[in-house]
């Protein structure tokens, strides 16, 4: 392996995303996020990640406004 690959755990990736680790283990079901098994534990290749990540960002468009989403949960109070 090249000393410049860096490889992340699952904990290590939860930490730099700020998420819960659950929700990694969820993305990785969903096939949403790139990563390979060790065994029994989930390994993350920085650079993998780092495409991931740039392909997360959706781009700006001028003259087209954000979708509007409708609240979910309680109703107003009156």
């Amino acid at each position: 392996m090249a000393s410049s690959e860096e490889i992340l755990t699952i904990s290590e990736w939860s930490a730099h995303l700020r998420v819960h680790p659950t929700t990694i283990y969820r993305l990785l079901r969903e096939g949403r996020i790139p990563g390979f098994r060790v065994g029994s534990a989930w390994r993350f290749s920085r650079a993998a990640i780092e495409v991931w990540e740039h392909g997360q960002a959706e781009p700006i468009t001028d003259g087209e406004p954000a979708p509007v989403r409708k609240a979910k949960g309680r109703k107003a109070r009156k």
